[in-house]
């Protein structure tokens, strides 16, 4: 076996482990907390939850709300601004990817300088960045377990890969209870993105035998839970979710993603789409894209998601892609490009699909993808 590396946070995890947030903010020399979080959050009361509970430990915060679905570069390089102006230390972020990521760009900025951009791709951030806890309020970004960090160039009008293991926070807090309150499509968006983040990576180039157990689990556990959480909201599969999500992240943080990632990523960030909105679109597409380079990797996910061989590995792997055409066919959510993209707006593909090769998720996929193949994908999906 080749030489790997496997890195996590310290995950606090469990119904009610948000109380625990105060004690592990302590553990890393908080004095002055800087608060990451946005306005659905606060709504919902989460955020005033955590300040009282860091309140009750002594630690004094400071709150910056400039967190939209997307983060924008200008928006992380105005909160370590704010960061620093504000003499504070450990930085939280309560929310979903949108606000994590947005708490790892200011803490890239706050300790290295510069603007965001400079650190698009894999391990260009040079020195440590501050003390981070990452309370994740879906089962399903991941950024609370990750190495990414996703942020929207504004004037190119992509998504940023950032990709350094100092962005693995020290403390991951996953409380299951929060996800009570989360809508039914966020639910639904939250849980196939973590499938996608479980069957890229155990398709990526430099999987491990440390990561597909994890990839297979996640697989696993949201194929059985996510429509009974849908239709029930029950705690337990809700709860379950929270775990698949975990090893998900786990699996992708060290694994890496693929071609269907660095074309969401292009496509979200020219359309400025929700992540999660786009994964039933594309996820069986590049499937079938990879299935050639690797039948025997994707006939094991076939076969998780059939729970049986069918026939040849070649006929299990298929049979699983179609399973998961109907999985996502059962829930409310977009099927085709077309759902979200105005025709006026179709000609903008080519140079998306130019974009998206030279995104870094391209690099792990088992077959690497051209522009071209990337807009055959598209036009398939149309």
């Amino acid at each position: 076996m080749d030489i790997t590396k496997f890195a996590i946070p310290e995950i606090i995890f469990g119904r009610g482990s948000l109380n625990y947030a105060g004690q592990c903010a302590l553990r890393l020399g908080a004095k002055k907390v800087f608060l990451v979080s946005d306005e659905g959050i606060e709504e919902a009361g989460w955020l005033q939850r955590l300040m009282d509970i860091l309140e009750k430990e002594g630690i004094k915060w400071v709150y910056y709300p400039g967190v939209t679905s997307n983060p924008r570069d200008f928006q992380v390089e105005q909160g370590a601004e704010f960061y620093s102006k504000n003499g504070t230390d450990v930085i939280i972020a309560i929310g979903g990817g949108s606000a994590m990521d947005t708490a790892k760009g200011i803490a890239i900025i706050a300790s290295n300088g510069g603007r965001i951009r400079d650190y698009e791709g894999a391990n260009r951030v040079q020195r440590p960045l501050p003390p981070m806890m990452l309370i994740t309020t879906t089962a399903g970004s991941g950024s609370d377990i990750s190495q990414f960090c996703i942020i929207t160039d504004m004037k190119r009008g992509v998504k940023m890969s950032i990709i350094t293991r100092t962005l693995v926070p020290n403390i991951s807090i996953v409380d299951p209870l929060i996800l009570r309150t989360k809508t039914e499509s966020l639910i639904i968006q939250s849980a196939v993105d973590a499938l996608s983040h479980a069957i890229e990576a155990y398709m990526s180039r430099i999987a491990s035998p440390f990561t597909e157990i994890h990839s297979l689990r996640a697989v696993d556990l949201i194929l059985a839970n996510l429509q009974r959480a849908v239709a029930t909201r029950s705690l337990d599969s809700l709860e379950q979710l929270s775990i698949a999500s975990v090893s998900a992240s786990m699996a992708f943080s060290n694994a890496g993603l693929g071609a269907e990632h660095a074309l969401a990523h292009s496509l979200g960030g020219h359309y400025d789409m929700r992540h999660g909105v786009v994964h039933p679109i594309l996820l069986t597409s590049v499937m079938r894209f990879n299935m050639e380079i690797n039948t025997q990797r994707m006939a094991d996910i076939g076969r998780v998601i059939m729970k049986r061989q069918v026939g040849s590995d070649r006929d299990t792997a298929l049979a699983g892609i179609d399973k998961l055409d109907e999985f996502f066919a059962s829930f409310d959510v977009a099927l085709r490009l077309s759902q979200l993209i105005p025709e006026s707006e179709r000609h903008h593909l080519e140079s998306l699909c130019k974009m998206a090769v030279h995104d870094a998720c391209n690099l792990t996929n088992p077959r690497p993808a051209t522009w071209e193949e990337f807009y055959r994908i598209c036009e398939e999906v149309w």
